[in-house]
């Protein structure tokens, strides 16, 4: 996901001085990482490295880049320059050369992960953060990436609009209480926390390009199937009540860790992964949701 997601955010690595807030010059943010910006909600413009150079395969599915391969940063003012958080997909030989790049430049590394398992090839999620100024925090991550086969160009336009996605999304909606949107074959849930998480002093939006919702993406598989993965964000008591919650409607846990350093409260984020009847799946990922505080439509 954050995938959907997703999912770090920064601690405070000094890149350099910078304009107010108010004077960042995103023109020049979108030249240093070369592409415009995939999404701008309020003052934060998010940036997509989507790893569609690579086909990972996981028991039997072919994952789209949506599900399960969308890369990104995300810049939003702050503290007189600007903060960035990123998630960056990553082949197992590109973590060390694309982390040396990122340190050398004045970024932090905050988590090295995996999402999924069993993947061909695998994939590994590396967290990032930083502050300072824009520019020179935009010019150090396509540095970094630069490091990996990660696509640099900006994506052309696809040539056919993608799939429609086979599935009966009203009631996956209705399910899951909220309302999903498609992006690249897949059907994508953002369901936020109720309370308030800042990091560093400031408030973060619950729901946005930042990554701080629980995410949840389902791909058709065909016959009213789909593959579904995502990443639950979680306080400490909720993690064994969702841990359980899933597995017990038939859903695995791939992997629990943090994304983040410094944030209030302390957050914990649960991937997972299934193959199965979609409205099946939904309950019972709604049944884990209710495990938490978050918000419901």
């Amino acid at each position: 996901m954050r995938a959907v997601s997703v999912l770090a955010i920064c601690a405070m690595a000094t890149i350099g001085s910078a304009a107010s807030a108010q004077e960042v010059d995103w023109k020049k943010v979108d030249e240093a990482i070369g592409r415009s910006a995939a999404v701008v909600s309020g003052d934060v413009h998010r940036y997509g490295f989507p790893r569609t150079d690579l086909t990972v395969t996981l028991d039997g599915v072919t994952i789209k880049p949506a599900l399960a391969l969308g890369g990104w940063t995300a810049f939003k003012p702050m503290h007189g320059g600007a903060m960035v958080m990123g998630d960056l997909v990553l082949l197992e030989t590109e973590i060390n050369p694309v982390m040396a790049k990122l340190i050398e430049n004045g970024i932090e590394i905050t988590a090295v992960h995996n999402h999924v398992l069993r993947a061909t090839p695998l994939t590994f999620y590396m967290h990032i953060g930083g502050h300072g100024d824009p520019v020179k925090l935009a010019t150090a991550i396509r540095t970094a990436l630069a490091e990996s086969k990660t696509p640099l160009t900006p994506p052309a336009a696809p040539a056919s609009p993608p799939p429609a996605i086979d599935l009966d999304t009203a009631q996956i909606d209705q399910i899951i209480g909220a309302k999903g949107q498609a992006n690249g074959g897949v059907y994508q849930i953002g369901v936020p926390r109720r309370d308030p998480v800042s990091e560093s002093g400031m408030q973060l939006a619950p729901v946005g390009p930042l990554g701080l919702a629980t995410a949840i993406g389902f791909q058709p598989t065909g016959g009213g199937k789909a593959a579904i993965t995502g990443d639950f964000v979680l306080t400490a008591n909720e993690v064994n009540p969702v841990i359980n919650t899933l597995r017990s409607n038939g859903i695995e846990v791939t992997a629990v860790h943090s994304h983040m350093l410094n944030e209030q409260p302390r957050l914990f984020f649960m991937h997972f992964w299934a193959n199965d009847d979609a409205v099946k799946l939904a309950k019972g990922l709604r049944a884990a949701l209710d495990k938490t505080a978050s918000a419901k439509s």
